[in-house]
């Protein structure tokens, strides 16, 4: 039997329909070599049930059968006979026997939103991205927070110190509206904000108010107010931050700039996520007012760190009676300026946080979904976690139908992707780090360096295919496909090889030695790679950096690296333009040492995507009619990159029964397509 041919996935044209819903039918269908099969069933929990040959194209059979789905989930897999022989398909692709772990999920009415399936995504780290309205800069000696004041940096171009938690440049909302023009010129459909609601920090990962946008990132219309003396370190005294962060009229004027935004997107068709920090808060959250910023203020309740009859004493959890000013709480990993939240004691808390996330979804502001901060640790347990996740799907879907939940997770995540909790994660084990340790051999973080990884295709294809196992398809689909964020060092950076941290080997070694070819084929795995390719401002501009704080330098304005910008615009274009790069199905086609192919394939549409990651050139052979490629035809070129740039000039490749043979230089990577450019054009 032809293993080679076989083959199946989740995708609409072998889910017919891809969303099914509750108590519907759906027609599942299963691919074989034309002629190779004696026969092929559905397997499932209730029996073993054969399928009709139903259609035959091209070198493959393709089988179906329809299905009565329920409530509940459904799971199968394949069985393929042929003579005394029989095999077995599951997610993981083909085996000798039946394997549950790999077995195919349909949950009847869980959807992703279409608009986020391949959309391609911009992160924003608001500070550091553009400065469009000074008159909100956080000032020197505003406040002070972990051990020292505030500090306005004045230098755009500066790097980030060591410690850059309360350092400023003043990036902010009114930047981001200036440089509209410039996001969608890129290409871009959906911006993520790093936090934006009120916060001494400029990441904002230690929320203050919930309710409003910070005045730093919007408006400052009422500005009274000292900074700091010299030698005071009391925020009690810290009146101007008090009355920027504090004042109704600051925090509505900034609210209503972020309606602005939000209908300007809306306009120009795109969309935005906000970052939901619902595990812990901040030490100035007004709830426990550590930093005593509302203690003073009209309009305000004591907070549960000032007095132990707070109405948001429950919000947290106290380990002593000692108040006034009881620090006696607990912090998320120990860290006093992160109050973890205590949902399981307060079903106030947990109601108010729901109110919020409806609120940011619905009108006037009208988000259109959440990323969601380290949301596997929130609560005490991970029975109210998935309890609390259960409810805030029901709750923001239920103001938004169309708002995307993704959560920021690290390792499995199926468990929370059943349908009834996240709609999908951050990709880092199906993406970011399988990619990251095929082309540089390195760790996300520039923590570690692992030869052996480098060019490794078994391990690749391993891992991609096992973690992709672990998500519904309609949730890949939407996975958010980062190559760098504010997390982890820039992956231009990581082409250099160089291990350790920006205290280590300094700022300027990140920017060292590298190597933009790799660059440029991480680009166009990214571009045409299953789920939402997602660049971290900056990238494209050619911005280095080792992980954080290093990894948040500013947008290089006027200082941008336009050949790797333009190959970005060039790359975004390619993918937005070919269906099967959204919703198609993906296959690895070959992979051997340094050398890797895979195909996106739809109904109409057919892409191959080559890549040498070799330093000398390489003859490679490529068995395209496994993407469903004609057995002779013309592939045509959308992009070819090779160590000194890239082009897009036309050329066309002969596929000869079935295998495509190409030559590839060193560090290069060719994306082609069996739709002519000019007819699709037409």
């Amino acid at each position: 039997m032809k293993e080679e041919a076989l083959f199946c996935d989740g995708t609409g044209e072998y889910v017919i329909p891809p969303q099914p819903e509750e108590d519907s039918v759906v027609t599942l269908r299963f691919r074989t070599a034309r002629e190779e099969a004696d026969g092929v069933c559905l397997v499932t929990d209730t029996g073993t049930f054969s399928m009709e040959k139903d259609e035959t194209k091209g070198y493959f059979d393709y089988y179906a059968i329809q299905w009565k789905l329920k409530e509940e989930t459904f799971s199968y897999y394949f069985s393929i006979t042929k003579g005394e022989e029989t095999l077995y398909y599951g997610r993981n692709g083909v085996s000798r026997e039946p394997v549950d772990y790999y077995r195919f999920v349909l949950v009847p009415g869980f959807s992703t939103p279409d608009w986020a399936k391949g959309a391609v995504m911009y992160q924003i780290y608001t500070d550091r991205f553009c400065n469009g309205d000074t008159g909100n800069d956080v000032e020197t000696r505003e406040y002070f927070y972990i051990g020292d004041y505030s500090s306005k940096v004045a230098d755009w171009y500066q790097y980030p110190n060591s410690m850059d938690v309360r350092e400023f440049y003043g990036g902010d909302l009114q930047g981001v509206l200036d440089k509209l023009d410039y996001l969608q010129g890129l290409g871009v459909e959906v911006l993520y904000f790093n936090p934006l609601f009120v916060s001494p920090s400029n990441h904002k990962y230690d929320i203050q108010d919930y309710d409003y946008i910070d005045p730093h990132y919007g408006r400052i219309v009422a500005d009274e107010g000292e900074v700091l003396q010299e030698g005071v370190t009391e925020n009690l005294y810290a009146t101007k931050y008090q009355k920027r962060t504090g004042d109704r009229r600051n925090l509505e004027a900034s609210n209503q700039l972020f309606i602005r935004l939000v209908e300007e997107l809306h306009k120009r068709g795109m969309k935005i996520i906000l970052d939901g920090v619902f595990n812990h808060c901040g030490s100035f959250n007004k709830w426990m007012d550590r930093e005593r910023i509302y203690e003073g203020q009209e309009g305000y309740q004591p907070g549960a760190y000032v007095s132990a009859d707070s109405p948001y004493r429950s919000y947290f959890r106290f380990f002593e009676e000692a108040w006034p000013y009881n620090y006696h709480y607990d912090g998320w990993w120990g860290h006093d300026t992160l109050p973890k939240l205590n949902y399981e004691e307060s079903v106030k808390l947990e109601n108010y946080i729901l109110k919020v996330a409806v609120k940011w979804v619905s009108p006037p502001f009208n988000a259109d979904g959440w990323r969601l901060d380290v949301a596997a640790d929130l609560g005490r347990s991970n029975e109210y976690n998935h309890q609390f996740w259960k409810k805030f799907r029901k709750a923001v879907k239920h103001a938004n139908p169309n708002a995307l939940i993704l959560a920021e997770h690290y390792g499995d995540p199926r468990e929370w992707l059943k349908g009834d909790e996240w709609d999908t994660v951050m990709n880092y084990d199906a993406f970011m780090e399988p990619v990251t340790w095929f082309l540089t051999g390195m760790e996300k973080h520039s923590d570690e360096e692992r030869p052996e990884l480098r060019g490794n295709g078994d391990h690749f294809a391993g891992a991609m295919l096992h973690h992709m196992s672990n998500m519904l398809t309609p949730s890949l689909q939407v996975a958010m496909n980062e190559l760098s964020n504010h997390d982890h060092s820039r992956f231009l950076t990581r082409t250099n090889h160089m291990v350790g941290r920006v205290g280590q080997l300094g700022s300027k070694a990140a920017e060292e030695y590298v190597n933009k070819a790799i660059m440029r084929e991480a680009v166009v795995m990214q571009m045409t790679w299953v789920g939402a390719p997602t660049v971290y401002y900056g990238d494209e501009a050619g911005v280095c950096g080792f992980t954080d704080p290093d990894n948040r330098r500013t947008y290089p304005w006027g200082r941008e690296d336009r050949e790797l910008l333009e190959f970005h615009r060039d790359m975004i274009a390619i993918h937005k333009a070919y269906t099967a790069l959204k919703t198609g199905s993906l296959l690895l086609l070959h992979w051997e040492n340094n050398i890797l192919s895979y195909g996106r394939f739809g109904k109409d549409e057919r892409i191959i995507v080559v890549l040498n990651n070799r330093e000398t050139l390489a003859r490679v052979t490529v068995p395209v009619w496994k993407a469903e490629v004609a057995e002779k035809c013309r592939l045509y070129r959308l992009m070819y990159t090779y160590a000194e740039g890239y082009t897009r000039e036309a050329e066309e490749y002969l596929v000869e029964e079935g295998e495509l043979v190409v030559n590839m230089g060193a560090y290069s990577a060719l994306v082609l397509t069996d739709v002519c450019p000019e007819e699709k054009k037409g």
